[in-house]
């Protein structure tokens, strides 16, 4: 499997735990009476449950692009050390933004966002001038 398709295959087990702390966290905010009923009425969650579902949101909106030049880069046979390192610091900063986010700290929040978003960059590249 190249490193490009593994880290692939640990990001969807990150989304998997992601989705579960984000649901738990959110569930218990709102009472557990609550999270084992119907549901019917909207409750509002405490703090951090909050931030982590737009950490969640945040996962869903890079994701797909993350998957999907995993998934080119290993059709075209097109995988470098350079999308190998951009893999890792896609998944790595992703990792890293989930903590970084709970705390509320403006800056180091981006600066997980910026090497995420600076490892698809690296992935990206190659396939310029692969076409």
């Amino acid at each position: 499997m190249t490193p490009e398709l593994t880290y692939l295959f640990y990001a969807v087990i990150l989304l998997i735990v992601h989705v579960f702390a984000q649901a738990t966290l959110s569930d218990l905010s709102k009472g557990l009476g609550w999270a084992l009923g119907p549901q019917d009425d909207d409750r509002d969650q405490n703090l951090y449950a909050d931030r982590l579902q737009k950490a969640l949101r945040n996962y869903l909106e890079t994701f797909p692009a993350f998957a999907a030049l995993a998934l080119i880069l290993a059709v075209t046979d097109s995988g470098t050390s350079g999308t190998a390192l951009g893999a890792a610091l896609y998944f790595w900063g992703r990792v890293a933004y989930i903590p970084c986010r709970l705390s509320g700290l403006p800056l180091v929040r981006s600066i997980a966002w910026f090497t995420a978003i600076g490892g698809i960059v690296m992935m990206m590249l190659p396939l310029f001038s692969a076409g």
